[in-house]
């Protein structure tokens, strides 16, 4: 995507997992990322990657549950790489795993405050100047429960379907400030949150069980995978698609060159024939 070239981007969650992919491959892209995460080794250490690749990545330590602490970051990276292009909330918690009956609600809160008010904080910083600037890409990395039921994880599906109602109001909301928001579910990859579910045991259900030790064994979805249709959503290649919920495993390349019907890729999952 040679328009990405010179962009600023920032990207959440960008200390591991999906996020430091996405970082990576925005920073290989050419864009100069705002790396922000929780914790300070761990983007040092994205740092590093990018800039061994020949990119361009600054880390920023914050907790996207805190929004004045967001706030005051925001406004640094912008003095340090200019207004914001794009933006990838990748931010995430597994949360509680196991029969809902049995969790606990403090839990819920925490997922919920990182999973959905996280991504709003975030939004809402980057938004404004977006609007005036009459351009922006936001990209919310949804997850599985985003678009089909998750028994045994029901704080993490909750909080991710909210992430799909929240992309699709606020696309719709933005259409004529030439602004795209779109949510990117990156399909399963091996991160941490694999080594929860292996860890819950019969907590997650075998079928998450099952899944989750064959994503430890074959990696998961490769990172190319998930870096096209970010950078795809990224770029001015999707000016035409917004509010919508794209999977790696669709047929998002049918979009570069159309358009995109209005109950296609939605919360309710129509897809294309």
């Amino acid at each position: 995507m040679k328009d990405l070239k010179g962009k600023t981007a920032i990207v959440t969650g960008a200390g591991r997992g999906i996020g430091k992919r996405l970082a990576l491959g925005l920073a290989e892209a050419g864009c100069r990322v705002a790396l922000v995460a929780r914790t300070a080794a761990q983007l040092q250490l994205t740092q590093l990657e990018i800039e061994a690749k020949g990119g361009a990545g600054l880390p920023y330590v914050a907790d996207v549950c805190s929004y004045a602490t967001l706030e005051t970051v925001t406004r640094q990276i912008r003095a340090d790489l200019g207004p914001v292009d794009v933006l990838v909330a990748a931010a995430g918690v597994q949360g509680p795993i196991g029969p809902f009956w049995q969790t606990d609600p403090s839990e819920w809160n925490q997922t919920v405050e990182t999973n959905l008010m996280g991504v709003m904080h975030t939004i809402r910083l980057v938004l404004p100047e977006m609007v005036t600037r009459r351009k922006g890409k936001i990209v919310v990395v949804g997850g599985r429960g985003v678009s089909h039921a998750r028994p045994y994880f029901t704080a993490y599906a909750a909080s991710k379907a909210a992430l799909g109602r929240l992309v699709e109001s606020l696309a719709e909301e933005l259409v004529e400030h030439n602004v795209q928001v779109n949510c990117l579910a990156p399909g399963n990859t091996y991160t941490h949150m694999t080594d929860q579910i292996l860890d819950a045991g019969e907590r997650a259900g075998w079928r998450d069980q099952e899944t989750a030790v064959k994503v430890r064994q074959t990696g998961g979805v490769a990172p190319q995978k998930q870096i096209e249709p970010a950078l795809f959503l990224a770029s001015s290649q999707s000016n035409h698609v917004t509010g919508k919920i794209i999977h790696v495993d669709d047929d998002w390349k049918t979009l570069l060159e159309s358009t995109v019907p209005a109950e296609l890729y939605t919360l309710r999952r129509v897809q294309r024939a």
